[in-house]
């Protein structure tokens, strides 16, 4: 993703991670959408989806991050989550945050897997808000990212639940603490020209590349590629004025 902003595709199979693939995804997301908002995908098909394809693109730069579910997770749980998620082989393990505020065995459990070297990227929900506080005890822990996400789909999606200043302050001041940024919750086509003039580090998409915009529908050849060129020629545009 060096130089601009990167594409993020949500999969759940084998067949789903090829496609994006072929069609350009920076990064591969292993997520089960049927299975909740971050519903995990099993171990067994991560490790082969990871395997698989590094075989296939052997030369690529391809990244694949995993998500370890929705929980709930009790402290020990979570390490143990994210433990087993790592194993998989992904470079990314993303946990979710659905509460209004961090706990501190949370954070304790993210500082664990941190020293583990697991680069681990905090999903935060827009119906918080962009939740700008959070951030240095994030950083804190060593952690490697933050995204921010919708939980509800049903009542909006992330420009309407927070506005374009609001997620500017939030990637601005993350990276100000060196984290990797995200943005993502049912972003349209629509939604790419004003989100990569955030400059995030990745945009992320699934119900976007689905069948009739289904995020538990399989994925669409034409409107994966569709999202990638739309990252491609406003990433261009972008660079070429500055």
């Amino acid at each position: 993703m060096a130089g601009g902003t990167g594409f993020l595709a949500s999969v759940a199979s084998v067949a789903e991670a090829e496609l994006v693939a072929r069609h350009g995804a920076d990064i591969i997301d292993l997520k089960n959408p049927s299975a909740g908002i971050l519903g995990a995908v099993d171990t067994a098909t991560s490790s082969h989806v990871v395997q698989h394809l590094r075989t296939q693109w052997p030369a690529s730069d391809l990244l694949f991050s995993a998500t370890i579910g929705d929980g709930p997770f009790e402290p020990d749980a979570v390490e143990i989550a994210i433990a087993h998620t790592a194993a998989t082989g992904v470079d990314i393990v993303k946990v979710g945050c659905f509460a209004p505020a961090l706990s501190t065995p949370l954070l304790q459990s993210l500082t664990s897997a941190a020293e583990q070297s697991v680069r681990l990227v905090v999903v935060l929900f827009a119906e918080h808000g962009a939740q700008l506080r959070e951030l240095k005890a994030l950083a804190d822990c060593g952690i490697h990212g933050v995204m921010l996400d919708t939980a509800n789909k049903a009542t909006g999606s992330l420009r309407q639940k927070l506005t374009d200043d609001e997620l500017a302050t939030f990637v601005d001041t993350a990276r100000q603490y060196r984290l990797l940024t995200g943005l993502a919750g049912s972003l349209r086509r629509g939604d790419i020209g004003p989100l990569l003039g955030l400059e995030p580090d990745y945009l992320g998409f699934r119900g976007a590349l689905c069948d009739a915009s289904d995020r538990t529908a399989g994925l669409d050849a034409d409107a994966v590629e569709s999202v990638r060129l739309l990252i491609n020629s406003r990433g261009d545009s972008r660079a070429r004025a500055s």
